[in-house]
């Protein structure tokens, strides 16, 4: 996230950001699959019902499985209720629907999420035929919070349950749905009940839910690895600073996310709020049923970005979250877990494919800019230190801040990812936004057909760079054949590892220039508003 100095700027920031996770998840979405050819249907019992999934060459899938109780009429914008029972046997076998969102063309294949429902509270379940208390990783996929699924075929389990976990894929609501205030809601709240962050609440209820069931699929309630990425990951720090996420998960993985902004207070969201319901038709005094009574796809065009200027994420709602998730985290750990954190080497190309000038960028710089060009050194063109300089703002200087932050606890390892496809290495400036996920979840066929070809070489450094993320959903140490010497990270020391076509742990990785950003937008080592 950008370090912006003042609200103006950090209202501004936010916009892109939620600019750079619609076009960065765009590249990445597409129609769910049909229903996977079958060996033998493999079968379990929950407390829900029984479950039949799909078997093909040594991985069982489970698809569709509802977490929650369907969000829909009075328990739209409700806290997430009771996952419903059934009678038989529910067949999990095709991929759900993803929740409401506006329908974008993706920027280099077909559309996306065109199968949509409110009734998309589930999850997606991938292991090794014969698992018994093995690992678990659970994603929380990308899209600025207002786009994206975990049924797109960019998170394809396959690979990690190759390797010895079983990984889940959540919904969560988005938009208007997900994050939404509005003061005859707040006034109407059941006592006691968190409001305005239901998205976020639908991600804890998914851990809660693994937490309760996964052993039956053969997974260790006690060795749950929470991940995602950009808004995945700004979820998975917000959760970290909640205590009510304790228990939940035993590592976390933030790729490319770390939330360093103020949340809008619930008074300005619920005005925000009240003007997109009256784009949806309501009347400016809606009752609350009145409210829920609109259609869906009204209030997901209402609250589209990019015609509304609406900001969505997480709200300070004072109940679930009381403060800017940085704040808690700059004083405590309420979530004690090994963390590994980091961001890509292109992390604003996005950015300046979405119209940011360059000149922008040079206000992250601070008071005293010539210093600034100083750290970055000599003869950069203003168009290649504003890429820079957004790309460490926005992502490479916060994830460094978080895993300083959280060193002192258990242990944190800090990333860098580098690495540019073969055939694209001799044009691309560097690993851009999101990039890295292909790699890691063994995708990199889905990723050619979007972006071009891939060569053994890419295929080998996926190999070895999932392997670093499974070892560490395994042990809580990345250790692996890629970087096999990956430290934990202490500011004193300072070192990372940096994923490349020759991978290393890297000393003072970017040093002046983070540092100047770090003192310039951080001042006594902790964000100021």
């Amino acid at each position: 996230m950008p370090l912006a100095a003042g609200r103006k700027g950090k209202e501004a920031g936010v916009r892109h950001w939620v600019a750079i996770g619609v076009l960065a998840a765009a590249a990445l979405l597409a129609p769910a699959p049909a229903a996977l050819a079958a060996d033998v249907a493999p079968a379990v019992k929950l407390a829900q019902g029984r479950l039949a999934g799909t078997s093909e060459a040594g991985i069982e899938r489970f698809f569709d499985i509802p977490f929650a109780a369907a969000p829909v009429g009075p328990l739209r914008w409700r806290a997430p209720q009771a996952a419903p029972r059934w009678t038989g046997v529910r067949g999990a076998s095709n991929l759900g629907p993803a929740c409401p969102q506006t329908v974008r063309p993706a920027l280099v294949a077909g559309g996306v999420a065109d199968r949509q429902s409110e009734d998309c509270l589930q999850l997606n379940i991938w292991r090794p035929k014969g698992a018994r208390k093995l690992p678990v990783m659970v994603w929380i996929h990308g899209g600025a919070h207002v786009i994206g699924s975990g049924t797109f075929p960019a998170f394809d389990g396959t690979a990690f349950a190759r390797q010895g976990v079983i990984l889940v894929t959540i919904n969560y609501r988005l938009g208007s749905l997900g994050y939404f205030a509005h003061p005859s809601l707040s006034k109407g709240a059941p006592r006691g009940e968190a409001i305005a962050n239901y998205g976020l609440m639908d991600q804890l209820a998914a851990l809660r839910w693994v937490r309760k069931n996964i052993a039956a699929f053969g997974g260790d309630p006690h060795q749950v690895t929470l991940f995602g990425e950009s808004a995945g990951a700004i979820g998975v720090t917000t959760i970290l600073a909640l205590p009510e996420a304790k228990g939940l998960f035993a590592r976390a993985i933030v790729q490319s996310g770390v939330g360093l902004l103020d949340p809008r207070p619930l008074a300005e969201q619920e005005a925000l709020g009240a003007a997109l319901a009256l784009r949806a038709g309501a009347r400016i005094d809606a009752s609350p049923a009145e409210l829920r009574a609109l259609p869906a796809a009204a209030l997901v065009a209402a609250g589209d970005v990019r015609t509304a200027g609406a900001m969505t994420g997480p709200i300070l709602d004072g109940k679930l979250i009381r403060e800017a998730p940085w704040r808690t985290l700059s004083r405590a750990e309420p979530v004690d877990v090994p963390l590994l954190v980091g961001a890509n080497s292109n992390e604003a190309s996005v950015i300046l494919a979405m119209g940011v000038p360059p000149a922008a960028a040079l206000d992250y710089l601070g008071p005293d800019p010539a210093a600034g060009r100083a750290a970055y050194g000599a003869g950069l063109a203003d168009d290649e230190l504003a890429r820079q300089i957004l790309g460490d703002a926005w992502f490479v200087a916060p994830a460094r801040w978080l895993a300083a932050r959280t060193a002192r606890g258990a242990p944190s390892y800090l990333y860098h990812f580098g690495y540019v496809a073969a055939a694209r290495r001799d044009r691309a400036k560097g690993a851009a936004h999101g990039s890295e996920i292909p790699y890691l979840f063994g995708t990199l066929d889905y990723f050619a057909a979007l972006a071009g070809p891939v060569d053994e070489e890419d295929r080998r450094f996926g190999e070895g760079v999932s392997a670093c993320w499974i070892a560490f959903a395994k042990t809580g140490v990345p250790r692996c054949a890629l970087v096999p010497d990956w430290p934990r990270y202490s500011e004193a020391d300072d070192r990372l590892a940096h994923f490349a076509p020759r991978s290393s742990v890297v000393d003072g990785f970017r040093k002046p220039q983070l540092d100047h950003l770090l003192k310039v937008h951080f001042g006594s080592g902790q964000p100021g508003p």
